[in-house]
């Protein structure tokens, strides 16, 4: 067995220590992560430094040089191990925080059940259809009561027909007459009208005058007849 092993085997025989709980063991997995990459953090500057010092000595002391490689080398071989011990921690702490939150969930559906089926245990589905049921019939007793009362709303109201509408047809016609009398008729205009033209003879007037000069020219020719006629008689018959 190795010692890793030995080592878990160990630790976990130990039957005191109560197992942490899932924000604890997140806290510690926090931890280790910001406690490696700060540890990344320094073998980069290292590695940086090493290259730098190994360029510095590459013509003059050679055996500097190789000596700074091989602590390059060393840094980056850790780094890169922290590189994938980081990935494993950052995939364990994903891994925890899903599970934890599928607890925390299936814990708040649970008690959500316990809730419920406590609400349940109170209910009878026999008294549920009894219930509904009588309030099916109160809610017709209600209709029937409501309809009773306006069927009575008008008792005692027997009037004439013939004679409302006679009543009305005064009404309105006392309302058109004070409406006809609230009517307000233009003013007469104070300045006078302007005088009318005079009117040119016509053609037909002037042939009228010509033909009444006409007519009384005619019974004065004839009127000597008449008017000579007594002194005839005067001299037939003296008196």
């Amino acid at each position: 067995m190795s010692k890793l092993g030995k080592f878990f085997k160990g630790g976990g025989s130990s039957k005191s220590r109560a197992a942490p709980s899932p924000q604890e063991a997140l806290a510690r997995l926090r931890e280790t992560e910001e406690m490696l990459s700060k540890k990344q953090e320094y073998l980069e500057n290292r590695i940086q430094r090493e290259l730098a010092l190994a360029k510095k000595h590459g013509t003059q002391n050679k055996r500097a040089a190789l000596q700074a490689l091989k602590r390059k080398k060393r840094f980056e071989k850790q780094l890169t191990q922290i590189d994938g011990t980081l990935s494993t921690i950052e995939f364990q702490r994903e891994a925890l925080e899903n599970s934890h939150t599928n607890t925390e969930v299936l814990r708040n559906m649970g008690f959500a059940a316990k809730a419920m089926k406590a609400v349940h245990e109170n209910m009878d589905l026999n008294k549920i259809d009894d219930l509904m049921q009588e309030i099916t019939e109160q809610q017709d007793i209600a209709q029937e009561i409501s309809e009773a009362f306006s069927q009575r709303a008008g008792f005692g109201d027997d009037f004439d027909e013939d004679e409302l509408m006679a009543e009305l047809e005064e009404l309105e016609q006392e309302e058109l007459n004070k409406k006809m009398t609230n009517i307000h008729l233009p003013n007469v205009p104070s300045s006078s009208l302007p005088a009318q033209p005079a009117r040119m003879p016509s053609r037909t007037s002037g042939m009228s005058s010509a033909a009444h000069r006409s007519r009384a020219g005619l019974l004065h020719t004839s009127t000597p007849t008449v008017r000579y006629l007594p002194k005839i008689i005067t001299q037939v018959h003296p008196f």
